[in-house]
């Protein structure tokens, strides 16, 4: 079967994620392409043709496929997928916007989040916020998936994919205003080998902002909030971690003042180690932590930016 992957990429980089959803697309047993939309995005496709079992790269060039408006997005790959079995997209908010348009111009049912691929038509995804997993067998013809990133290992590089570059499509009735992009020295929250997550107990922005960034910026740690201390205010929404947040697997993830609710850890819970930080010893959190301290973090954290010099 042969199978296109939209890549993940901001014009200039390609982001992991991709060689991520390259994997699972390996898994399906089929030819490997890889759809990057963009402007000026001759790099990303270069990067594209390096990742190993990619047969080809196409390149879909534009101003709003480059704005990642969705409308143009999904036109550019229905146009594309007579030619394919099956089209991969990562689970990222850019790709849960366009993979509904595309599936229902498809006529496809889209099966989102998906974890294991089990064979060319079955394949696994989360339910009740991560606390159970179905088992989901399609019988259509062409297949919508997004993936989650974090259940997969990225693709090596070693391969020389041959590249082509096409007009991406224009966007009918919607047009490209502006953009506020929040510019930050940390790492990308997504994609960061280390967390550190604060929430509703931090009481402030301000305490926020004076406990949680001090620490992550020691640890060259990106910054997550659960969604109580988003909603509060303290950190804005592209810093949250959960179910309706950004889902995260870093190697190390540091939860200061998060109780746990079930739509935190449905975000965070496959991380390599996880770290709590809360003064109520029977706090959630604890039961998926691997070294938990039952402190204030007021007193925990200071001492914890005091050992690591």
């Amino acid at each position: 079967m042969a199978v296109l992957v939209v890549a993940d990429n901001d014009n200039a980089h390609l982001r992991d994620t991709t060689n991520k959803t390259v994997t699972a697309a390996k898994a399906l047993s089929g030819d490997v392409d890889v759809l990057v939309l963009g402007q000026g995005a001759d790099a990303v496709a270069a990067a594209a043709a390096k990742i190993d079992g990619v047969r080809k790269v196409i390149l879909a060039e534009g101003a709003d496929v480059g704005h990642g408006i969705a409308e143009a997005v999904a036109d550019t790959i229905i146009g594309l997928a007579g030619g394919y079995d099956a089209v991969l997209i990562p689970a990222t908010a850019s790709g849960k916007n366009f993979a509904p348009r595309v599936a229902a111009k498809l006529d496809a049912s889209p099966i989102s989040d998906v974890v294991e691929v089990v064979s060319a038509d079955t394949f696994v995804r989360p339910i009740y916020a991560g606390n159970a997993l179905e088992t989901v067998q399609t019988a259509d013809a062409k297949k919508v998936l997004t993936v989650r990133p974090t259940a997969f290992k990225p693709a090596g590089d070693g391969g020389s994919a041959a590249a082509e570059k096409i007009a991406g499509a224009s966007a009918s009735g919607v047009k490209f205003v502006g953009e506020e992009m929040v510019k930050s020295d940390r790492p990308e929250l997504t994609a960061a080998k280390i967390v550190v997550s604060g929430g509703r107990a931090m009481g402030s922005a301000e305490e926020f902002s004076k406990v949680i960034e001090p620490l992550a910026d020691k640890l060259g740690a990106a910054v997550g909030a659960s969604r109580a201390a988003v909603d509060a205010g303290y950190a804005p929404n592209d810093y949250q971690v959960g179910q309706t947040g950004k889902v995260v697997a870093p190697e190390l993830y540091i939860a200061v003042g998060i109780s746990g609710a079930i739509q935190h850890l449905a975000g965070m819970k496959d991380s390599k180690v996880i770290v709590a930080i809360n003064k109520d010893a029977d706090a959630p959190i604890f039961q998926v932590a691997d070294y938990g301290l039952v402190a204030d973090y007021k007193t925990a954290v200071p001492e914890l930016m005091a050992a690591l010099g």
